[in-house]
């Protein structure tokens, strides 16, 4: 539920309320109880957070969480094998290439 604030014109009294969006306006100011109570225009528009914060992965779902442990792994692998290839490759031409000679023939 959105939280609005009000403001009374008639004592200054202000306060935040937890009111649905479609509920109506109080209009009684429960201070000095007058019919002068008004919302506060710009509040209430969205959520409000309060509280250390919400992250995306709070509440991911179990499946979720496993599927994204195997890519996970998948693409180390993947990592480790395209590393051992390339250290094949190095090695093996280095034996390969011919030796050059410093003498004149």
């Amino acid at each position: 539920m959105p939280t609005y604030d009000y403001e009374c014109d008639s004592c200054g009294y202000t306060f935040e309320l937890f009111q649905g969006i479609n509920e109506a306006h109080k209009k009684k100011c429960p201070k000095c109880k007058k019919m002068k109570l008004r919302r506060l225009f710009g509040t209430g528009a969205a959520l409000l957070f309060k509280g250390s914060g919400f992250y995306e992965t709070d509440y991911r779902s179990d499946s979720y969480k496993s599927d994204a442990k195997k890519a996970k792994q998948a693409q180390s692998s993947a990592k480790s094998a395209a590393k051992n290839s390339e250290a094949k490759k190095s090695s093996t031409s280095k034996k390969d290439s011919p030796k050059k000679s410093l003498g004149n023939s």
